[in-house]
């Protein structure tokens, strides 16, 4: 066994060489249990470009506080600011040799359910920022309306601290194009490793469909490249598995394509005295064009305001998206949608319908998630499973009835429209196995830092009552796992389906001692 004195005597090169592949770890410490020796010889085993920062030292703070301020509490004994592949694995030899858990955080921290947090050491990957790119020697290229795609141009490596707005501006510099999310700040690793939705996903697949390899540190601290020849168990596990389960990811390389032309843009919206023709419309249109991969939507219903009537007023419905084809075809697409509403509401929508460049409808379609505390629940809809006017109208008279906080964000569900290439993967190709749905429904409230206790309360027990008055009967059996939602119940099924058994597998076969772990981690 491994223990302190080793570390002390052995001092830094002692401890990495101790534990290596196989070593018996020891339980898990706390930060009381870590010595200053331990940490110093921690920071001896770092690259010049990283940083190691304890409680007290500047640059600490800011780095500590996640995203979701609802877990700002938690707080890391340690923060290491990880600038190559060595950093990660020396930290993880480290940590397992002192017992101290590793949480890796790849953007600012945004997990729902606070899962990139930590009273351990943790792994803050925002300098590892690389971007490369290589073009491909063989390209198919395809027309659609005014714009025309080379698929599978080249590929793109990035780093584990490259976020959605550090990849847009490849779109919009270059035309160069990966499948990502909407939110700016969230990091790639977080949003491949657990799928990856955006408004290109049905053209183009999720982000973890376009993953070709991937350098993950194991439990050892050992290095290993997951992909379809090398570790192919384990690049299906990450492909929808989520973060912290397998490893710390460091690199991940993914095929591109290259755009030329232009896109076809809309954002309509509506009072929610709308809230049921538009609901009725929407899905049915996204029932239609299920099949076609060219239509991207996200449909929400929402509020904000702190009292009964800004709640009521501010209740909106909305829809935006893109449509990879001319103005004409999505005219009339969103025909049904465009007939709905006032006047000015008509004509507001129609004038939103317009042909942009890719980056330009990148920037309109970009949201941060929602900021300060927030807490979300999800679900998976399938065709034959959505909303009717009896759900719609629970969840609006639930809406208006929200108990109001300071956040501006507000309250209310989305339903990001799926379909295209992602239902052409089977369910057990990649660990992601939501790949029959029409949607994935995300309920939300949000709340401010400045907010007392009582709004809180309310707040979540609102959500409950909220997402209960959209279920009323049975809630769904699938949930999105990078809308982590902790009171989950069978969170194993509904993240995970049939393929958590296999997942188990993967996990006993890379990370045996469940070093990686976390109330919902694969084999807990």
């Amino acid at each position: 066994m491994f223990d302190r004195r080793d570390l002390l005597r052995l001092g830094t090169a002692g401890t990495l060489a101790a534990v290596g592949a196989g070593a018996a770890r020891p339980a898990r410490a706390t930060a009381r249990d870590v010595s200053e020796a331990d940490w110093r010889a921690l920071a001896r085993a770092l690259s010049p470009g990283a940083s190691l920062f304890r409680p007290g030292d500047r640059g600490y703070a800011p780095l500590s506080i996640p995203f979701n301020h609802r877990y700002e509490a938690i707080r890391p004994a340690g923060i290491l600011a990880c600038a190559t592949t060595a950093d990660v694995a020396a930290a993880i030899r480290w940590a397992g040799a002192v017992g101290l858990p590793v949480v890796p955080r790849s953007g600012l921290g945004h997990n729902y359910a606070g899962y990139s947090t930590t009273t351990g050491l943790l792994l803050n990957m925002s300098r590892m920022k690389t971007i490369c790119s290589v073009p491909g020697s063989f390209v198919r290229t395809r027309r659609y309306g005014p714009i025309q795609v080379a698929h599978d141009a080249g590929t793109v490596t990035v780093g584990a601290g490259v976020t959605n707005g550090d990849v847009h501006p490849l779109l919009e510099d270059a035309g160069m194009f990966v499948p990502t999310g909407r939110c700016p700040s969230v990091g790639i690793a977080g949003l491949v490793l657990g799928g990856g939705i955006g408004f290109s996903d049905k053209m183009f697949g999720m982000t973890c469909d376009r993953l070709l390899s991937t350098t993950v540190v194991l439990a050892d601290g050992s290095v290993v490249q997951a992909s379809e020849s090398s570790n192919p168990d384990l690049f299906w596990a990450v492909r929808g598995g989520a973060g912290n389960n397998f490893g710390v990811h460091t690199s991940f390389t993914f095929a591109y394509d290259q755009f030329a032309g232009n896109v076809a843009f809309y954002s309509v919206k509506w009072s929610i005295e709308s809230v049921q023709p538009v609901m009725a419309a929407m899905q049915q249109i996204a029932t239609e064009t299920l099949g076609d991969s060219r239509f991207h939507c996200r449909l929400g219903v929402g509020t904000a305001g702190q009292d009964p009537g800004a709640i009521r007023d501010n209740a909106n419905v909305n829809v935006i998206g893109q449509h990879y084809g001319t103005v004409s075809e999505l005219l009339d697409i969103l025909c049904p949608l465009l007939r709905i509403g006032t006047a000015e509401e008509r004509e507001r929508n129609r004038a939103s319908v317009r042909e942009v460049t890719p980056g330009t409808a990148s920037k309109l379609l970009s949201a941060t998630t929602p900021v300060e505390r927030f807490a979300a629940k999800s679900a998976i809809l399938t065709p034959d499973a959505l909303l009717d006017d009896a759900q719609v109208k629970a969840a609006t008279d639930l809406l208006k009835a929200w108990p109001g906080s300071g956040n501006a964000d507000g309250a209310g569900f989305a339903m990001f429209g799926l379909g295209g290439q992602i239902n052409q993967v089977a369910p057990d190709a990649t660990a992601f196995v939501h790949r029959n749905a029409a949607f994935i429904l995300a309920a939300e409230t949000t709340w401010a830092d400045a907010d007392p206790y009582s709004v809180v309360r309310a707040n979540l027990a609102w959500l409950e009552e909220f997402y209960d008055a959209i279920f009323p009967l049975d809630r769904p059996r699938h949930s999105y796992q990078n809308f982590p939602d902790p009171l989950l119940d069978d969170w194993r099924t509904a993240y995970y389906g049939q393929n958590y058994e296999r997942l188990v597998t993967v996990k006993r076969e890379y990370d045996p001692a469940g070093f990686f772990t976390y109330p919902q981690a694969i084999g807990t």
